[in-house]
C-alpha cells in the first residue's frame, strides 16, 4: 500500500479557495442586501456577524453563495446543518488538484467528471461548490427523505444545477455505496462528511464547546449545533465506526471508482483506519491535511487503481472535458 501525507498551504485555506481573505461585508450586502440587518461592528471597528446565532450564519451563507456562485435560491430548514463555506470549498479544491495529478497537471472539468457525494445534506453544498467551480456533475445521497427534498428543491429551482446535481434516497443507514452505485456507473471521486460523534450526548457537548468558545454562556438552555438533525450529527460508533464501513464497501466497487474519499476529523482514528484500508489491499493511500487557523481536518483518499491504471482512467475519461 501506498501512502502520502500532504498538507495544504499552513494555518490557510487552498490558494484557489475564493474565501481566502476576511470576509468583504460591503461587497456582499450589496450582492445580498437582507444580510446587513444580521451585521453587527466589533470592538475594532469591523463589520462582522455573530457567528453563534444560527439565522446569521444563514444569512452570511446565502450571501457568499449568491456573490461567489450565483445561487439565488438556498433554503433549508432552521433544524438542519448550516455548513461553513470555505470549509466546504477546501475539499472540493483538493480533489480536483488530486484528479489533476494523473491527468498532466490538469484539473480536469466540464460534466464528463461524476462525483458521488455521500450524504449530500440539505445545503447540497458540496455539489453546488464543485459543480459551479469545475461544471462537475453529481450524484447526492441521503438518507433522510426530508433533506433530499430540500436538497432537490435548491437544485430544481437554481437553472445553472439543474440536470447537473441529482439526489437518490439510501434506504438504509447501514450502507454507503449499496442501493446507490449502479452496475454500469463510473464516478471519479466518492466524497463524505460523515457524522463524526457517537451519540446525541457527544453531539451536544461538541456544540456546547463551540458556543463557550465564542462567548456564549449555554447554561440551562436547549443547545443546537447551529441546527443539525441527528444522522447529521452522529451515528453508532462514530466516525471511525461510519468511515470503516465505507472502506469495506468500497471494495466492492473497486472498478467503477477512481477514488474514495471521507473528511477525517479525529487525528487518532487515521491509524486504525489506515490497519483497514491495508487489510482491504487498497494501493494507494493518501491523506491532505487542510488548515485553517489552528483547525485542521484531514481527507482521507484511497484507490484500489495502481498508477497505470489510474492515468489510463484519467486518459478514457477526462479527454473529452473542456
Amino acid at each position: 500500500m501506498k501512502k502520502d501525507i500532504s498538507s495544504g498551504t499552513a494555518k490557510t485555506l487552498h490558494p484557489r479557495n475564493q474565501h481566502n481573505s476576511r470576509y468583504d461585508f460591503d461587497f456582499l450586502i450589496s450582492v445580498y442586501p437582507e444580510l446587513e440587518a444580521y451585521t453587527t461592528t466589533t470592538p475594532f471597528g469591523d463589520t462582522s456577524i455573530d457567528f453563534a446565532n444560527p439565522d446569521a450564519v444563514r444569512m452570511l451563507n446565502k450571501g457568499l453563495l449568491k456573490a461567489y456562485y450565483a445561487i439565488d435560491y438556498w433554503e433549508l430548514p432552521k433544524t438542519n446543518l448550516c455548513p461553513p463555506i470555505p470549509g466546504r470549498a477546501d475539499y472540493i479544491h483538493y480533489i480536483a488538484d488530486i484528479l489533476a495529478e494523473n491527468n498532466s497537471g490538469k484539473i480536469p472539468t466540464g460534466n464528463t467528471v461524476r462525483i458521488l457525494d455521500i450524504g449530500t445534506g440539505a445545503s447540497c453544498i458540496y455539489p453546488i461548490i464543485g459543480h459551479q467551480e469545475y461544471g462537475w456533475s453529481f450524484i447526492g445521497t441521503e438518507v433522510d427523505k426530508p433533506a433530499k427534498n430540500t436538497a432537490e428543491t435548491i437544485v430544481l429551482k437554481n437553472p445553472n444545477l439543474k440536470n447537473e446535481i441529482l439526489l437518490r434516497l439510501q434506504p438504509s443507514k447501514r450502507q454507503v455505496f449499496k442501493n446507490i452505485i449502479g452496475e454500469t456507473e463510473q464516478f471519479d471521486f466518492t466524497i463524505c462528511n460523515p457524522p463524526f460523534h457517537d451519540s446525541r450526548e457527544a453531539a451536544t457537548k461538541g456544540t456546547e464547546r463551540k458556543l463557550k468558545n465564542l462567548g456564549k454562556n449555554t447554561a440551562g438552555k436547549p443547545v443546537l449545533n447551529f441546527s443539525g438533525q441527528n444522522n447529521e450529527l452522529w451515528c453508532e460508533g462514530g466516525e471511525r465506526a461510519f468511515i470503516t464501513n465505507m472502506i469495506y464497501e468500497s471494495v466492492h466497487f473497486q472498478s467503477q471508482c477512481l477514488w474514495f474519499s471521507t473528511l477525517v476529523s479525529k487525528n487518532e482514528n487515521l491509524k486504525a483506519l489506515y490497519s483497514v484500508l491495508k487489510k482491504v489491499k487498497a494501493v494507494t493511500v493518501k491523506t491532505v491535511n487542510m488548515e485553517q487557523g489552528n483547525k485542521v481536518t484531514r481527507i482521507l483518499v484511497w484507490s484500489f487503481q495502481d498508477e497505470n491504471r489510474q492515468k489510463n482512467w484519467s486518459a478514457d475519461r477526462f479527454n473529452s472535458s473542456k
